[in-house]
Parts: C-alpha cells; structure tokens; sequence
C-alpha cells in the first residue's frame, strides 16, 4: 500500500511539474484582438502610434481637430494692423506623415496672401506647435511658428525679402469660425 501511495504521489508530482513546464512555456500574444489604427503598431498588447496619432487605438489624427477657418486681427513689426484676418488649415492627403498640413492666409477682403505648409509637433487633443516651412514666394520667404487647437490659433510669420527689412506678422488667439 505504501508503495502504491509512492507511486500515485510521484506521477501527481511528475504531472504537476510538466504540466507547469508546458504552461510556463507558452507565450501568450498579448496583441491577440488588439487593433492599431492608422499605422499603429501592437507591442505588449498596447499601441504604439505615429507622430501626429494619438488614443488607445491610434484612432485620432491629430491634424483633423484643427482642419478649420479661425479669424482674429493682427500687427506687424512696423505699426500695421490686420483686422478680420483669417486663417485656414487643411489636412491634405498624407498618410504616411499625419503632422503635415497646409495653412492659407486671406485679408479681410477674402483675398488670399499665402499658402503655407505647416508641420504640428507636440501634438494632443487639447492642441499642437506648429512651424512654418521655409517657403520661397516670388522673392518673399516665410517661416513661422504657432499653437493651434480645436478653437483658436496663434501664429507669428515672418515675410522676409532681400535687401529690405523683414516683416514680423503676430496672430493671437485667432477664433475659429
């Protein structure tokens, strides 16, 4: 009998210890049923999104909170004023860089100055930074940094032209409309 205690607790004890062996030893994929959107991708069982993406699941582009007209006024380095100015922001079609936009300048008449691209940085859904790229226009070059959320911009713009001083635009808190 005692035997047979011995041998009924060795093989529990032998199945126990490969039972656990098997266990231990297989990986779960903790990515099993976890989507990534807009080029996001699965590590741990958490996404892991590209720059200008956010939330769990990569579901917000950034760029479309601000894919809006805002309209303010502003000065100039030299004493000018710009009121009923307005600025728009339009996503375009990029899907490989979601922090590329473009933004367009109009005066209060509606007519449009430029159109600039833009890239967003620092992004969240409460707002981002923004830099101008270095733009050639005729003989003007622009470049320029800014804050944009969902309901107003900031901007300064710099128009600069050989041989003459440059022009410093300033957009504060520009509403959107």
């Amino acid at each position: 009998m005692k035997s047979l205690r011995l041998i009924a607790l060795s093989a529990i004890v032998t199945l126990g210890s490969f039972s656990a062996i098997l266990y231990s030893s297989c990986s779960k994929d903790a990515c099993k049923g976890v989507t990534c959107l807009n080029n996001g991708t699965c590590s741990g069982g958490n996404c892991t999104c590209p720059s200008g993406i956010g939330g769990n699941s990569c579901e917000t582009v950034y760029r479309t909170l601000y894919a809006y007209s805002y309209v303010g006024n502003g000065t100039d380095n030299f004493g000018g004023t710009y009121t009923s100015n307005k600025l728009t922001f339009t996503t375009g079609s990029d899907t490989t860089d979601y922090t590329k936009m473009s933004m367009q300048w109009f005066d209060h008449a509606g007519a449009s100055v430029v159109t600039l691209p833009i890239t967003l940085s620092n992004n969240t859904s409460n707002g981002s930074n923004f830099s101008v790229v270095m733009t050639v226009v005729d003989t003007f070059t622009y470049t320029g940094t800014g804050t944009i959320s969902g309901n107003t911009v900031s901007l300064s713009l710099t128009e600069a032209t050989p041989h003459a001083p440059a022009y410093v635009y300033t957009f504060n808190n520009f509403s959107k409309q």
